[in-house]
Order: C-alpha cells, then sequence, then structure tokens
C-alpha cells in the first residue's frame, strides 16, 4: 500500500519553502497531493487555474516531480483526506506562532475524524523566514526573489505585481520605483 500525503493550503503562489516540504515529505511518503484550498473569504492574487499551473510550472523537471499531484477541495480538509484515501496531512512549521495556529486545527482535525493523522515538519533553515505573503510585499516593493521561489512563479509575479496586468482583474496597479536613493550624509558632531 502506498502511503499518501495531503499537502494543503493556498499556494498564493508556491515558494521554495513548499517545494522544499514537499521534498523532505517524500522522505516518508510515496506520493504527495497538493492540495489547494478553495476559501470563499480569502482573496488570493492569482485564480485557481493559474495556482495549478504555476505549482505544475514549478514541479517541471523536479526528481520529485512524478510522486506529486495537484489538486483542489473546498469544505472540510478531513473529509477531502478521506475521499482521496490518504495517510495523513502534511504541515510545516517556521516557528512558533505556526505551531500555535497549526496545533488546535490538527486537534479539530482528529476530533473530526480519529483516522487522519497530521505530520508536522520543520522548515528548512534555508527556507524557515520564507511566506507567500512575504514573497508578494517584497516584489510590490520591488525587492528581488530569485531563490525564494521557482523561477516561473517569480516571473508571474513580476507580471502581476509590477505591470498593467492586474488593472483588469480590480488588482491595484503598483509602481515600484527602481531610482537609488541619494545618500544620506550625516554631520559629526565636533
Amino acid at each position: 500500500m502506498n502511503k499518501l500525503a495531503v499537502f494543503p493550503g493556498s499556494f498564493d503562489p508556491i515558494t521554495n519553502g513548499h517545494l522544499d516540504l514537499i521534498e523532505r515529505g517524500l522522505k516518508v511518503f510515496d506520493k504527495i497531493l497538493i492540495a489547494i484550498s478553495i476559501n470563499a473569504g480569502k482573496k488570493p492574487l492569482f485564480t485557481l487555474d493559474e495556482r495549478i499551473g504555476m505549482i505544475k510550472a514549478s514541479l517541471k523537471g523536479c526528481i520529485f516531480e512524478s510522486c506529486v499531484e495537484v489538486d483542489a477541495f473546498d469544505g472540510l480538509l478531513v473529509d477531502y483526506v478521506k475521499k482521496v484515501h490518504a495517510n495523513a496531512i502534511l504541515r510545516g512549521l517556521r516557528a512558533i506562532s505556526d505551531f500555535e495556529y497549526e496545533f488546535p486545527m490538527s486537534l479539530m482535525n482528529r476530533n473530526l475524524s480519529e483516522e487522519v493523522e497530521t505530520l508536522f515538519l520543520m522548515t528548512g533553515l534555508r527556507c524557515s523566514y520564507i511566506s507567500s505573503s512575504i514573497i508578494k510585499d517584497v516584489v510590490v516593493a520591488g525587492g528581488c526573489v530569485a531563490g525564494l521561489v521557482p523561477e516561473p512563479i517569480e516571473k508571474k509575479l513580476k507580471e502581476r505585481l509590477l505591470n498593467d496586468v492586474g488593472a483588469g482583474q480590480n488588482l491595484p496597479r503598483i509602481v515600484v520605483s527602481h531610482a537609488k536613493p541619494e545618500p544620506v550624509l550625516h554631520k559629526l558632531a565636533s
């Protein structure tokens, strides 16, 4: 019997931190199913179809590509996990604050279905500060996110956040100045 884990999230967008967890999770599981949560309350930057396409593009050429699938779900995560006959939920922890959020969620999932286990993996040190929100903020401010997200994601973020692409989707047009600020010289008090 193959061991399958569901790795849920909004993946708006997927980051190298997510890919690191998937790669390490595959040391425990035979297959990982990336499950994009459809949450009507959240307003993602990218559509569901865009996120699925971006994840697939990010997995292209990875040594573990054949062991990962992408899907979307709505409703209770435990119901989805049972529906796909998975063995567990895979979650990453970057900091204590993640644990404080994830721990009660895992207990509630366990309360809803005793068959569903949650496996927590600590995020790798080189990815411990990466989140989708921080990535978007850095791009908006004109910063470089190379090495923090897969190349296809970096390109899509720049298109969406720095160009006029978002205008037709009621996204704010963001103009970022790439000019270097003048150095500030301070006089030393004598």
